[in-house]
């Protein structure tokens, strides 16, 4: 299957998804209304943004249900889901803020700010440690918007994997996050950029994609004439053994 070889599949909306997708969606253009944006307000983070219950569920809402989150909770043991992220991107994205360094906007203009979720980059030197241990990664769209669309590189994720067990396994889990990873993190992001093909993934409403944890991945660039605004909810828990992300 796509999944085990590349690291991500899509998954067509069903019932299921459109139903969850389209109570969801009036929420979450109200939560932004008022959450954080970035990059010349072109981009909102939207992390916990949105109030569903452990299952996925939104108060009153269809339970959140379909192919693409059975097959992420065949990937490991049945996790509760937090908060859901709302991800969402305006026109003319990615704008540079005050106080961000020319290389930081460059990148992610030119590299979609490609990134593993969990190693966050932290302090004035952006130093890199694994902070959240996710057991996948589960996007479902909200919205029909085709611009800045996810950017994924396929085979990605069995790269970065055989890196960080070199990197980790010599060490007892309980310190892994006490360990700057930056060095090799990069090195091997490297690796992916020259190696693998990049390809866009954009999602219609009640389409969903799981990532592994380990996929690089980022956002394009909006490069369409559309209007509006591209949003998505992101699932992302995590492991309840770190030792396990390896």
């Amino acid at each position: 299957m796509r999944f085990e070889v590349e690291g991500w599949a899509i998954f067509r909306a069903e019932d299921a998804t459109l139903r969850w997708a389209e109570a969801v969606l009036p929420l979450a253009q109200a939560a932004l209304k008022t959450s954080e944006r970035r990059h010349g307000r072109t981009w909102a983070p939207g992390v916990d943004l949105l109030d569903n219950n452990a299952a996925g569920a939104i108060p009153n809402g269809p339970p959140f249900q379909g192919a693409a989150l059975a097959k992420a909770q065949s990937l490991a043991a049945p996790l509760a889901l937090h908060r859901a992220q709302i991800s969402a991107v305006w026109p003319g994205y990615p704008q540079r803020d005050t106080g961000e360094s020319a290389a930081n906007h460059r990148y992610r203009a030119m590299r979609d700010a490609a990134h593993i979720d969990g190693l966050l980059p932290e302090g004035p030197n952006r130093r890199r440690h694994l902070r959240e241990a996710h057991a996948w990664v589960l996007g479902i769209g909200l919205s029909d918007t085709k611009a800045a669309p996810l950017v994924l590189w396929p085979g990605s994720a069995a790269i970065f994997r055989a890196a960080f067990q070199r990197f980790y396994s010599p060490h007892s889990d309980a310190h892994w996050g006490t360990l700057d990873v930056t060095d090799l993190y990069q090195s091997t992001r490297r690796t992916v950029f020259e190696t693998c093909a990049r390809i866009e993934v954009p999602l219609g409403l009640g389409e969903a994609v799981l990532l592994d944890r380990h996929m690089l991945h980022g956002t394009a660039p909006w490069r369409d004439s559309a209007e509006g605004c591209r949003i998505t909810a992101f699932f992302r828990p995590e492991l309840t053994q770190v030792a396990d992300w390896v």
